[in-house]
């Protein structure tokens, strides 16, 4: 070959090399996975790997999507609001090493810090552009087993308050707190004798830590108490359904020491545990897997509707600040909806969240009756929240965001993708009305109803809760717990349901061979400071009676009239639903009034949910006193916002929901919270064995003449030619 031919065949390989390069480094990720779709002209974005990809630049979102590697370090506060950053969390650790309370101890814990949220009519005022407002952190830390609240000024960096909590009660724990004691049982010869004559190997236990309640026993006062309980993991990942019943240890949690060892369960044998192991590898290996339906996802061919700009999330006609939070998990905060006639952006709720979480055990026997767990108080709902599985937890069309918290000497640590934000379609309707043929008018029109929704997972031990909160463009907020994971399950001699000769003290439902699922509740109580137009809101329950007719009056003898009654005071809006006694719930804005002269507002509308039967004398109801009532109403006070208390762990009730609503305090058009409690009774079933199918309830936030008229009143159809064909047959 000569030397002009040779450069032509180099060029000419080049060039094609080049091309294939291109190529390859535009296609689809999809098709780089063998899992192509045959899409049509938008390819650009139709693969099967959660990325946004527009085939229109204009649509293109400002974020990435799970696999980024977010920078935290970099961060900086861009709203009043926004949670602390690394450079804070450090500045913190700075400060307060040469604070005396510190200085002079090595004995302390960080138990919470978190930002000291600016008061609530400076973040009112507050617009973007605007110089921040001074940062301030609010600090609880145990010194020598007392519990101590700061307030750190990052501007002026110095402690510039410190208290002493006047009401019992510790902190919550650390991850710190809750790993160190799970070895202290096996220091003791007793316990790993016990352990050994069950027949467990000391190397393949798994140890829980467990919230031991307060009871008012004379071994409970000055001290941090846990309760440790241990399982067999031999041949299964799902240790819960191999509980060594009836063996408890008692472990001074400061002190690192067993303090008593219960042994009631010597006769009890531990489960098998055939058949528990949940993971999909396992399941596989088991036999062919029985797959009912084929794999789903919503496809968004310009993209998603919403933007994160920092924790200012906008989507359709919303507006809000979301926060992740180690207590709470998920803070709502400054949530606007748009008003499609005037184009106002107009406060709905002004801070939202889970308070508290009460789950009492109905087992009065001894390795079960202080199993009456405050887990956002007590372990940090927050602190729990596990990673979300993309296209599992959330679909592909995700948007993760991370929780950034402070470990028990203040580093600070990322809990990665602990919160996503997606849209959901699940072929719900958002309006319509179809014209029947007798009217001879041919009309038919149907609005599709599409939802964001913001999730987090925590698994707190065995239980997984799911909490959303789901935004709609008709104004609506719906807020949803889904419950799933493991039973806490008890071991049992009985291997069937003839051998049991009385029932009624099984406590729970034999599930299978030596397991029962012990019978328990869940309540959730959610904190939503209502701000409908402005903080100036009023309480209204707008009963629903029957009325008769007077004689002669009508063909009909009864009716329904709504009786409407401001609440006054506090007592007048501490609520218990009733059946037979049916009312709606309105939080209303007196002063400000639709143009028919309605008083604009939005109402509670609870849904499924269950009330706490304990006694209210029970040690373990008093300190859950906020599941009294399904409803409450407090004045607006910064201190007051966890229902249990600031300080939860073994406290004594003196701090609670009950004792601020008792005070009574005026509630007519005020700053006013509303407190609902989602709440479910559960007797376990076999279903629920080995693992749980989610079940779930929810309450919904609706506006009630908060509109002139129907909001999504120009909500746009979906047209055939708005969405992709990605294969023939799902055109079909």
């Amino acid at each position: 070959m000569d030397a002009r031919n040779m450069l032509r065949f180099l060029v000419l390989s080049f060039g094609l090399t080049l091309v294939l390069l291109l190529t390859w480094f535009h296609l689809p990720t999809s098709f780089l996975n063998k899992e192509a779709l045959d899409c049509n002209v938008y390819s650009g974005w139709c693969t099967s790997k959660n990325r946004f990809q527009s085939s229109n630049p204009i649509n293109k979102p400002t974020f990435s999507t799970h696999n980024r590697k977010q920078r935290h370090e970099s961060d900086v506060p861009r709203h009043p609001l926004d949670p602390l950053t690394i450079q804070e969390f450090n500045e913190v650790r700075t400060i307060l090493a040469t604070h005396p309370l510190f200085k002079s101890s090595n004995s302390y814990t960080l138990n919470s810090v978190v930002l000291d949220e600016p008061e609530k009519e400076l973040v009112l005022k507050w617009r973007k552009g605007q110089p921040l407002l001074p940062r301030k952190v609010s600090v609880v830390a145990l010194v020598k087993g007392i519990a101590h609240t700061l307030i750190v000024d990052l501007s002026r960096s110095q402690v510039t308050n410190e208290t002493r909590s006047p009401s019992s009660g510790y902190p919550t724990m650390t991850i710190k707190d809750m790993q160190s004691v799970l070895d202290v049982p096996l220091k003791s010869g007793e316990f790993n004798r016990t352990i050994i004559k069950r027949g467990v190997n000391l190397s393949d236990l798994s140890c829980l830590p467990l919230a031991a309640g307060w009871y008012g026993t004379p071994v409970e006062e000055n001290r941090r108490l846990i309760k440790v309980q241990c399982y067999s993991s031999k041949g299964t990942v799902n240790f819960y359904m191999k509980p060594i019943e009836g063996l408890t240890v008692l472990v001074d949690m400061d002190k690192k020491e067993v303090v008593s060892i219960t042994d009631n369960g010597v006769n009890i044998p531990v489960a098998n545990g055939i058949d528990t192991d949940y993971r999909y590898s396992v399941q596989k290996l088991n036999g062919e897997m029985n797959y009912l339906i084929n794999p789903i996802s919503l496809e968004q061919p310009k993209g998603p509707s919403f933007t994160v700009d920092g924790h200012i999330v906008k989507w359709a006609n919303w507006e809000f600040h979301l926060k992740p939070d180690p207590r709470a998990g998920i803070i709502i905060s400054q949530a606007k909806v748009r008003d499609t006639d005037t184009s106002e952006m107009r406060n709905v709720i002004y801070k939202g969240f889970t308070s508290e979480l009460f789950v009492p055990y109905m087992d009065p026997t001894d390795a079960w009756y202080f199993k009456t767990y405050m887990d956002a108080g007590e372990y940090g709902f927050g602190l729990q929240a596990m990673p979300l599985d993309p296209l599992n937890d959330c679909p592909r069309n995700a948007y993760y965001m991370d929780g950034l918290f402070a470990s028990a000497d203040g580093t600070p640590f990322v809990q990665p993708n602990m919160i996503c934000i997606f849209e959901s379609y699940a072929g719900d309707i958002a309006w319509r009305h179809a014209e029947c043929p007798i009217t001879d008018m041919k009309v038919t029109e149907v609005r599709p109803k599409v939802t964001l929704v913001v999730r987090m997972a925590a698994a707190v031990a065995n239980y997984d809760y799911i909490i959303d909160w789901e935004f709609q463009t008709d104004g609506l907020i719906r807020s949803k717990v889904g419950l799933s994971g493991i039973l806490m399950v008890k071991g049992t001699t009985y291997e069937n349901m003839n051998q049991v000769p009385d029932q009624e003290y099984l406590y729970g439902t034999l599930l299978s061979e030596n397991i029962i699922g012990v019978i328990h509740d869940h309540y959730i109580t959610y904190y939503l400071d209502m701000d409908i137009d402005g903080s100036d809101n009023s309480f209204i329950k707008v009963n629903i009676k029957k009325e008769e007719t007077s004689p002669g009056e009508s063909p009909r003898k009864s009716y329904l009239k709504a009786v409407r009654k401001v609440a006054k005071t506090e007592k007048d809006a501490q609520i218990k639903l009733q059946l037979y006694d049916p009312s709606e719930f309105h939080v209303v804005n007196p002063l400000k009034k639709t143009r028919l002269g309605n008083p604009v507002g939005y109402k509670l509308v609870p849904g499924a949910t269950a009330a706490s039967l304990l006694d209210h004398e029970d040690k373990a109801q008093k300190r859950a006193a906020f599941t009294n009532n399904q409803i409450w109403v407090t004045p607006y006070n910064k201190s007051e916002q966890w229902a249990g208390g600031l300080l939860v762990y073994q406290s004594r009730g003196d701090d609670t929901l009950q004792v601020w609503s008792n005070r009574d305090r005026p509630i007519e058009n005020k700053d006013i919270v509303l407190w609902y409690t989602v709440g479910f009774h559960h007797v376990p079933s076999q279903e629920d064995y080995p693992i749980m199918p989610t079940v779930s309830a929810s309450f919904d936030l609706k506006p009630v003449n908060f509109f002139e008229r129907n909001p999504i009143l120009r909500m746009r159809p979906n047209f055939q030619e708005d969405l992709p064909v990605c294969k023939a047959q799902d055109s079909a």
